[in-house]
């Protein structure tokens, strides 16, 4: 199998540069358009796909994103590795705005938003113990460093519902009680649907502020946001085009098993299933339904 890296890119990464032969090309989904259509190209003879998650000119809130759409469409052209980035508030002295953490465990908070593939008349469940892979976290860590990016290795992240910035109490809680090191809007449910498509993924939090918790730095101001999303938005660039030299061009089956994450998570039987859920679950469960 070749290697095919996805990005999704978050706030203020719209499109990636010095892809070869770059095309944007549409991709439909049984689940509906996808937030925009994808960028292919390759990169040192490794073939890329870039999907904005706010499509282009940033019209999706973090609740409309079509977050099951945007997975089945890297699926179904072929993806293999996805890396999502994301602009996201500290919780962390230490965790700067400017520095990249690479995300390994989540908290999910939202509630307004299609969670699961999978549903009545085709059950399944994946586990979401180790919700990242280490593979392709490690490899996101060493070009963040290459780019020449302050990286952190491990982190939880919490996914809120938004649109609106956290409380201070709500930030208090998060990071004193909870722990959390980084918090955002985006990454859940797309962590749990990149799972069940047997994607690996991984997510790189780009820090843009300090929550509302820091004494002084005071709440989220959207200027400050934006001011330094321009620095992370390039640095996110360079350190896309880093993967491919990293990955390699040929795919070899995950050490973690996230592309056999569907192996036994199939709970309905054969001659229970919904034909249309089956039909519907080409790309994304197609390996194990058929």
């Amino acid at each position: 199998m070749q290697t095919k890296i996805g990005v999704i890119g978050g706030s203020g990464v719209y499109d990636i540069n010095g892809l070869d032969g770059a095309e944007w090309i549409s991709v439909d989904s049984p689940f509906g358009p996808p937030s925009d259509k994808v960028l292919t190209g390759q990169v040192d003879g490794v073939d890329m796909v870039f999907l904005p998650r706010h499509g282009r000119g940033h019209v999706h809130s973090p609740t409309s994103i079509p977050y099951r759409a945007n997975i089945d469409a890297l699926k179904r052209v072929g993806v293999t590795d996805v890396i999502s980035v994301s602009a996201c508030g500290s919780f962390r002295d230490d965790m700067a705005p400017g520095d990249f953490v690479i995300v390994d465990q989540f908290i999910d908070r939202t509630f307004a938003r299609e969670k699961s593939f999978f549903g009545p008349g085709l059950v399944g469940h994946v586990s979401l113990a180790h919700p990242t892979c280490p593979r392709l976290g490690a490899a996101c860590a060493t070009a963040a460093r290459d780019a020449g990016v302050t990286v952190h290795e491990g982190g939880t992240y919490l996914a809120m519902e938004g649109p609106q910035f956290s409380s201070l109490a709500e930030s208090r809680l998060y990071r004193e009680v909870w722990g959390c090191d980084v918090i955002g809007m985006t990454n859940m449910p797309e962590a749990k649907l990149a799972r069940e498509a047997e994607l690996c993924y991984a997510t790189v939090a780009m820090i843009t502020d300090y929550d509302s918790w820091h004494p002084d730095h005071g709440e989220v101001d959207i200027s400050q946001i934006i001011a330094t999303l321009t620095g992370n938005a390039e640095n996110a660039r360079v350190l896309a085009a880093g993967l491919p030299r990293l990955l390699g061009g040929v795919r070899t089956p995950c050490p973690h098993g996230c592309d056999r994450a569907l192996e036994f998570a199939i709970l309905t039987a054969p001659d229970k299933r919904d034909p249309e859920m089956v039909a519907r679950l080409d790309a994304v469960a197609g390996r194990v339904l058929r």
